[in-house]
């Protein structure tokens, strides 16, 4: 395995213990990263069990699949976006599985590979594309969104309270040229935040470089209806385990793991349901599941990581 696509799994034990690969059977890992998570689910899975991971980085793809040679016949590893699991698993002849993992961090591959440009710490081409063969880049988004556009994107997947100004400040320095490095987009950032919050424990531009990586990936706008078809091809007793990075996301879950538990329309005066819908899973983290001090000191990127875990019913 290259070394360079090192990974440390967060949450490993928390995580295992609610997908208990040793159950057996067909496992998802739908987000398949530096093989960290797939390589523990794998050594407890029987011989008879099988691990499909997916990724839309091939080089997660290429490395997993080095690190995870020896399971070879065991372990499949598939190019694509978990966002589409069903056709791709369709296409390899699987309709249903026993357990499911979505962890949707960028990988510590991704982060600390210079020429990737998702860091804001070192320069690099502004770039952000988990899949290298996608069109839009953040260089395209910054240098071609309108500023009201910019400064939304800001608030909405990066919940900052100065999307505007960072917004104005980038299409000031973009009249007088392109702006194409990561460095040279983060001292805007800093520039165009009041001078007495630069100096708070985050970097100043986190939360930008959070929202172009949302908008340059379309993480969210169909993630919804990712978590519902995880669901829906779980076996009866199957466990979707999901860890989330930022609240934007843990929302989404946490809102459809409650549907799914408790799916009933009717108005809260109805005397009896009739609108029909059933629940089709149980919850088993009523609070998610978070790092432990140990780990966070261990792995400083676990600090925000959260777990949730449904069982099919």
């Amino acid at each position: 395995m290259s070394e360079s696509f090192s990974h440390i799994p967060v949450l490993l034990n928390e995580t295992l213990a609610h997908l208990l690969p040793e159950r057996g059977g067909i496992f998802i890992d739908g987000t398949l990263g530096g093989g960290g998570h797939a390589e523990a689910v794998l050594s407890r899975l029987p011989e008879t069990g099988r691990l499909i991971g997916i990724d839309r980085d091939w080089e997660a793809v290429h490395a997993a699949g080095e690190r995870l040679a020896s399971y070879a016949g065991r372990f499949t590893a598939l190019h694509g976006n978990f966002f589409d699991m069903r056709a791709l698993l369709s296409q390899i002849g699987i309709d249903r599985v026993d357990g499911i993992l979505l962890d949707l961090g960028v990988s510590s591959h991704q982060l600390d590979t210079q020429g990737r440009g998702f860091s804001y710490k070192t320069d690099a081409p502004l770039d952000m594309r988990m899949d290298q063969n996608a069109a839009l880049s953040a260089r395209d988004v910054v240098n071609t969104y309108p500023e009201a556009e910019l400064a939304r994107i800001f608030f909405a997947y990066g919940e900052e309270r100065f999307g505007k100004r960072i917004a104005e400040r980038i299409c000031r320095a973009r009249e007088q040229y392109p702006i194409e490095s990561t460095l040279a987009l983060a001292q805007i950032v800093r520039e165009a935040i009041p001078a007495k919050y630069r100096n708070e424990p985050q970097h100043p531009a986190r939360r930008t470089f959070q929202a172009l990586r949302i908008e340059v990936n379309d993480e969210l706008s169909g993630l919804d209806r990712a978590v519902e078809t995880a669901c829906d091809l779980l076996q009866k007793g199957g466990r979707l385990c999901i860890i989330t990075f930022h609240s934007l996301e843990d929302r989404i879950v946490k809102q459809a793991f409650r549907r799914f538990e408790n799916p009933c329309t009717c108005p809260p005066s109805a005397p009896i349901c009739i609108c029909g819908k059933v629940p089709k899973a149980k919850i088993l983290t009523r609070k998610p599941l978070t790092a432990s001090q140990e780990e966070e000191a261990r792995n400083s990127r676990s600090t925000s990581a959260k777990l949730r875990c449904i069982e099919k019913i």
